[in-house]
C-alpha cells in the first residue's frame, strides 16, 4: 500500500469547515484583526448568535496558522496599539479556501430550497 499525503494546496481538502472557522475567515477578509477584535467582528455579524469564547478563538487561530489559511503580519495596522496584541490576517490560501466554503454552502442553500425547505428569497 503506497502511503500519501493531502495536497497543501487542495483547497477541497479542508472543507467542510468548522463554523468557528468560517467566521474566523470572513471577519479577516475585512482586514487585519488582533483577537478580541475578532471576538467582537463575529459577535456583529452574526448578531450575536455566534459569541467565540476565547479558547475556542485560539485554539481555531494556532490551527488557521498551521495550515497556511492565516499569517501574523510584520507590520502592525497602528504603531500606538498595544504591543502586547496580536494580529492576524488572511492568507491567498484562506480566501480559497473560504470561497469554497461559500460555494459548498450555496449548493447546499439551492439543494434545500429545492425540497422546499426553505422558499426563494423575494427579489
Amino acid at each position: 500500500m503506497v502511503k500519501t499525503t493531502a495536497d497543501p494546496t487542495d483547497v477541497t481538502a479542508l472543507l467542510p469547515l468548522p463554523p468557528a472557522t468560517f467566521h474566523i475567515l470572513l471577519a479577516l477578509a475585512a482586514g487585519d484583526r488582533h483577537g478580541y477584535g475578532i471576538i467582537q467582528d463575529v459577535e456583529a455579524r452574526t448578531g450575536g448568535a455566534l459569541r467565540l469564547s476565547p479558547g475556542t478563538l485560539y485554539r481555531t487561530i494556532q490551527r488557521l496558522l498551521e495550515q497556511g489559511l492565516i499569517v501574523e503580519p510584520k507590520r502592525r495596522p497602528d504603531a500606538l496599539d498595544d504591543p502586547r496584541r496580536r494580529y492576524y490576517r488572511i492568507t491567498p490560501f484562506g480566501t480559497a479556501v473560504a470561497r469554497a466554503e461559500t460555494r459548498r454552502l450555496t449548493q447546499l442553500v439551492r439543494l434545500a430550497r429545492g425540497v422546499g425547505f426553505l422558499t426563494p428569497e423575494p427579489t
